[in-house]
């Protein structure tokens, strides 16, 4: 009996061991994710060969459209025969990314329309075997993240497939995201079987034959338990234990939290990631033409950053395999804008503010200059010249968001912060300060010019 005892305490030492290491080796890995800030989505799918239209005409739905049209899976499968990404360079799309300033990326390897962009040996419903391509994209793409020390993240539609027949949905309302035109029958349809036939077997195959995967980007948990959520976050840390999980694998068991298609009220010090569309739609559809601009890209982009979030932002490849030309211009400007900037936004944290508007007299001035001709033309309608802040170490950086004044006052600092410099991180303009107890007073030799209006001031405070 004695022995029993012995065994089975050191048996739960060692199982507690375990969960320490497991507990430190994904706190080690949420602070390497929050240092990254900038991420790419790519939706790429079998809706990317429909593009938009559907038999001649434009369809409703975007990425969705098999659900919005009630589209039986035998006639949205034929999509698979014309699927042939003949443009598709892994290489180029990481390299594209870097470009950028990216530093991960979260591929689809299963949407909501059931069908594997990779090789899967469990379900035929898959790239490799259905469409003229017959290659496995996954593979060649993850190989270049490796090659190119760019991140790699899995995502995986978990509660909703609208090719299997046991996958129930139940938002906005019972059935609501189901194939029930297929499979008519919500109350037959039992969870446990798809997990167990399609769910398990596929994320097994993901975290086994595409080598260091960074995270498992699960979306839509809908009807799966909080069992189910824990036995499958136990297989993605036995398979990968450094393998981080967003919080859409249900019931609590996430790592980091995600917002869709909005920014926060304010600062939130876990884990987080927004993720969000240049243009409309997630999918490609050569019916979305008006993409968000680079000034309101960037400003989406610190606003994140500035409350501890990363900003995952989505490009819809084409059928082809190419990406939108849209797309390029967002792209150039990020490139532009951080190779300049990015220290205030790379591993920075966020600091005892977000940020703050302009004083009233300070706006009516800003105002004035935008409407004198000639001056602060092109910024855009409706964005108001603000502030935000990010921090590290003994640095503050203010984010200076669309002010075209040389003179204002910071009203985030006071008379306790010892700063010791203040200077631009862009060109050669002097900054002149004085800190007071009205705030931390500013004047630039010369006034903002159009560098995406974004601009940096750093600050180096004491020691003391």
């Amino acid at each position: 009996m004695l022995m029993k005892r012995v065994f089975f305490l050191a048996f739960s030492l060692f199982l507690s061991a375990i969960c320490f290491a497991q507990l430190s080796v994904t706190e080690r890995k949420l602070e390497e994710f929050k240092d990254l800030k900038l991420g790419l989505f790519l939706h790429w799918g079998l809706y990317s060969q429909a593009g938009g239209d559907w038999q001649g005409r434009r369809y409703k739905g975007g990425e969705h459209f098999m659900l919005y049209e009630r589209i039986p899976l035998k006639e949205f499968a034929t999509l698979a025969g014309e699927f042939n990404p003949y443009l598709f360079d892994a290489d180029r799309w990481v390299e594209d990314a870097m470009h950028a300033g990216m530093k991960y990326l979260v591929i689809t390897t299963k949407h909501h329309e059931g069908f594997a962009m990779f090789d899967s040996k469990c379900s035929d419903y898959n790239i490799v075997k259905m469409t003229p391509y017959g290659k496995d994209p996954l593979k060649a793409l993850a190989d270049a993240c490796h090659r190119h020390g760019m991140g790699l993240g899995l995502y995986y539609s978990l509660g909703r497939d609208w090719e299997d027949p046991d996958c129930p949905t139940d938002w906005p309302e019972k059935g609501g995201r189901s194939n029930t035109w297929d499979y008519p029958d919500e109350d037959a349809k039992d969870i446990s079987k798809y997990l167990e036939r399609k769910v398990f077997p596929q994320v097994t195959e993901l975290l086994t034959n595409y080598g260091k995967v960074d995270i498992m980007w699960f979306d839509t948990a809908e009807l799966v338990d909080k069992d189910q959520s824990r036995a499958l976050r136990d297989l993605v840390h036995t398979l990968q234990p450094e393998c981080l999980i967003n919080d859409r694998i249900g019931n609590g068991m996430g790592d980091y939290a995600t917002v869709e298609q909005k920014l926060t009220p304010g600062i939130d010090p876990k884990p987080w990631e927004a993720c969000m569309t240049m243009g409309w739609g997630w999918g490609y559809n050569k019916y979305d033409r008006k993409y968000k601009t680079p000034v309101e890209i960037i400003r989406y982009f610190t606003d994140i950053v500035s409350k501890g979030g990363n900003l995952l932002l989505n490009i819809g490849p084409k059928g082809d395999g190419s990406w939108p030309d849209l797309c390029r211009d967002n792209l150039a400007a990020l490139h532009d804008w951080l190779e300049v900037n990015g220290e205030a936004i790379y591993r920075t944290r966020q600091w005892r503010t977000f940020g703050e508007g302009l004083d009233s007299s300070f706006v009516r001035e800003a105002e004035a200059m935008k409407a004198k001709e000639g001056a602060y033309e092109v910024l855009p309608e409706g964005i108001i010249p603000d502030f935000r802040y990010t921090s590290k170490g003994r640095y503050v950086y203010v984010l200076v968001r669309n002010v075209p004044l040389r003179d204002y006052t910071l009203k985030a600092f006071n008379e306790g912060d010892r700063i010791r410099s203040v200077r631009l991180l862009s060109g050669k303009r002097r900054v002149k300060w004085n800190l007071s107890s009205e705030g931390l007073d500013i004047h630039l030799d010369s006034p903002a010019d159009h560098e995406i209006y974004v601009l940096i001031i750093k600050l180096k405070k004491s020691n003391q």
